[in-house]
């Protein structure tokens, strides 16, 4: 098999910003639907199917510069180890060149998922609402709400995504003995996509109980593990995995779309 030519940074930048924001805000509905399903409120309480739109401008205008900075940090982690191991150790990078992608991506993310969030479950508010209620309440500190939840959300799905993205486009390629097409991508992205999204929906929906939580509550002040404990006691196994089906539709499209997007760029 011909050896995988380096992605430069420049094409890394544009390919993740635009495939972010192809993504987002195409299957922005699917994100409100599954945050208002795993809303401690409940989904009808929470919005239900009203205004599915909530909160798009916060995604819109975060979309382009965290997927940037994730696929160039992804794309140059990558570059840098790969001609200094075997091609054995390939999974292992992808493995860390996704983490890394992940730490540094989050910083950039994370302000714009707070607000996102809540103007998705918080009925009547918008974007810059949400902005303004956040640093109110809590200051730019807010902002930044969840981010170890997103952080340890985040790391085992890219753990998981990337590497199974990376094998089955090189599985694809040695059958066929040439290179991926993107519609070959596109399908890999989707099949790795929805499964990494069905295993780590509970911590998901950890993640989001803390975005949404009023400042003091429970929530807020647990660790990852309690929170995980507490909705299981409250709620059972299935409230953890409350908005598995929306979450795995949208992030298997969502990986389709993005695989599409980032080959063709």
């Amino acid at each position: 098999m011909t050896k995988e030519k380096p992605v430069p940074f420049h094409v890394s930048l544009l390919a993740g910003g635009v495939a972010g924001t192809a993504v987002d805000v195409i299957l922005f509905p699917f994100d409100t639907l599954k945050t208002r399903l795993q809303s401690a409120e409940g989904f009808v309480k929470a919005g239900g199917f009203r205004g599915i739109y909530s909160g798009i401008a916060s995604a819109a205008s975060g979309s382009a510069p965290a997927a940037a900075t994730f696929f160039c940090t992804y794309e140059l982690t990558k570059n840098v180890l790969k001609p200094r191991v075997s091609s054995t150790m390939f999974p292992f990078v992808h493995m860390f060149a996704a983490t890394v992608g992940e730490v540094v991506c989050l910083v950039v993310r994370n302000p714009f998922e707070v607000v996102k969030q809540r103007a998705q479950a918080y009925t009547g508010m918008n974007s810059l609402q949400a902005l303004r209620y956040t640093l109110v309440q809590e200051g730019v500190r807010g902002l930044y709400r969840g981010y170890w939840n997103t952080l340890l959300r985040e790391v085992p799905f890219a753990l998981l995504q990337y590497p199974l993205w990376e094998l089955l486009k090189s599985v694809w390629w040695w059958q066929q003995g040439h290179p991926v097409w993107a519609w070959q991508s596109s399908i890999c992205g989707a099949v790795s996509g929805g499964f990494a999204a069905a295993v780590t929906t509970p911590l998901d929906v950890a993640k989001t109980r803390v975005m949404l939580a009023p400042k003091g509550s429970l929530y807020t002040q647990a660790s990852v593990t309690q929170v995980l404990l507490i909705i299981k006691a409250q709620e059972g196994v299935s409230g953890l995995f409350k908005g598995v089906t929306m979450r795995t539709t949208w992030i298997s499209l969502g990986g389709a779309v993005f695989s599409l997007v980032f080959m063709k760029s």
